[in-house]
């Protein structure tokens, strides 16, 4: 049965890898294909990514791996510490790929991405998801399920149908199919929808995607604000959330790491507070900003009851607009030495950016923003190198060389496809 309520001649496809995480790790290891995986937090803590074998032999998302040993090795699991680089890599070549089936795409995170079908015949766009998934898996080697309907949040369920039932492609144009995918679908899970907007709307009676769609909207409204309306008016066919074909620049940058060791010396906390500005800096540039306020924090382990318990954070009122890497160095260190207390085992320490405004919209500072000016060449030609033969070729004397304060990897993979000295070797 075909549906005549869509007006509208939008069509968005979501593409969602399956098991980014894992499925990355499986693409260098074939072995791997079939068997449990699991992939941990910053130093080794948490199970952040998951296979769907691992699901099933019990292991859940967001638990400590101390808690799981005995399933790891009874069923025995493949363990993996997180690989940024590798990860990283191997979704701008996906997004890549997916760039070549649309005119228009917004990547939306790191394992999904819209793209924009406007003009495509509805009778052949499962072939053409499928056709998506198959050459993403042959050009890359990592899975994907294809959501295709005239609304993002629909394109959203339809993904999430194509996935649980493991169809690869599924749209949401027909009348029955939408009937029965809204009414088994929780409001819970729907895009946008918190704890606490779930809490008011099941109140109110509304438990399913289908009651959402179908209630009153002044109630949807009052309950949700206009965010709930346009979530309503998208389970109904009607487009209203187009397209960030530019991700908006960022109002805040955090850059924080736990250390893969309890750190007492400032040395090494110096180095690690040098490495996230560089970061954050990178970050600035990058999106053509600049950055009014820096904040450095330092803190112990609140888990560790034995230990004494420390946290504080300097805030730096910067003289200009920055995203100079080496003044912002110093004013963060400037910082840190305010603020760190010896006596104490540190855990953790970062930096956060704020008051982040465009560079040509930031007011210049008559006397001392010309001093940045001689440095600049040299910023930039570092930040090419960087780009070009990987993060860190080039860097401040400040962000140190051998980073004892790094967090644990102790399962870590090789980064195949952005290091020489750590390709594939084959026999």
């Amino acid at each position: 049965m075909q549906s005549n309520v869509f007006q509208s001649d939008k069509i968005f496809a979501l593409v969602d890898c399956n098991s980014f995480y894992a499925s990355c790790e499986r693409v260098f290891n074939p072995k791997l294909r079939g068997k449990p995986v699991v992939v941990l937090s910053n130093n080794d803590g948490c199970v952040v990514a998951l296979s769907q074998e691992a699901k099933d032999v019990g292991i859940k998302m967001g638990t400590p791996i101390f808690q799981v040993r005995e399933l790891v090795k009874r069923f025995n699991v493949f363990v993996f510490s997180s690989n940024y680089t590798l990860y990283g890599d191997l979704s701008s070549r996906v997004m890549q790929t997916l760039a070549s089936f649309a005119p228009n795409m917004e990547v939306y995170s790191i394992d999904e991405a819209f793209l924009e079908l406007d003009g495509f015949d509805r009778t052949t766009l499962s072939d053409y998801g499928m056709k998506i998934k198959n050459t993403v898996y042959q050009h890359v080697g990592i899975p994907v399920s294809v959501g295709i309907a005239p609304t993002k949040v629909l394109a959203k369920l339809a993904n999430r149908v194509a996935k649980k039932r493991k169809l690869g492609s599924f749209n949401l144009f027909d009348d029955r199919d939408i009937e029965n995918t809204l009414a088994n679908f929780h409001i819970s899970d729907l895009w946008g929808i918190g704890r606490q907007s779930t809490k008011k709307l099941e109140w109110r009676g509304i438990k399913s995607a289908k009651d959402l769609r179908d209630a009153s909207p002044n109630l949807i409204r009052e309950l949700l604000t206009v965010t709930g309306a346009r979530l309503q008016d998208e389970l109904k066919g009607i487009s209203c959330i187009d397209l960030e074909e530019e991700a908006a620049p960022k109002k805040q940058i955090i850059s924080s790491r736990s250390f893969g060791e309890l750190l007492s010396d400032i040395e090494p906390i110096r180095e690690a507070v040098a490495n996230h500005v560089s970061r954050g800096a990178e970050k600035l540039r990058e999106q053509g900003s600049v950055a009014m306020i820096l904040q450095v924090f330092v803190h112990t382990n609140p888990f560790r009851e034995q230990d004494p318990q420390y946290y504080n954070t300097a805030t730096i009122k910067l003289p200009f607009g920055m995203d100079e890497t080496n003044l912002m160095i110093t004013h963060a260190l400037s910082g840190l030495e305010k603020i760190f207390r010896d006596g104490f085992k540190f855990k953790k320490c970062g930096v956060i950016l704020q008051e982040i405004h465009p560079k040509d919209q930031c007011q210049l500072d008559l006397f001392t923003s010309p001093f940045s000016e001689p440095i600049r060449p040299v910023i930039g030609l570092m930040d090419r190198i960087n780009e070009r033969f990987g993060t860190d070729t080039l860097k401040f004397a400040a962000c140190g060389v051998n980073k004892h304060w790094q967090m644990k990897a102790d399962f870590k993979s090789k980064r195949f496809t952005t290091h020489w000295d750590e390709l594939l070797e084959v026999s």
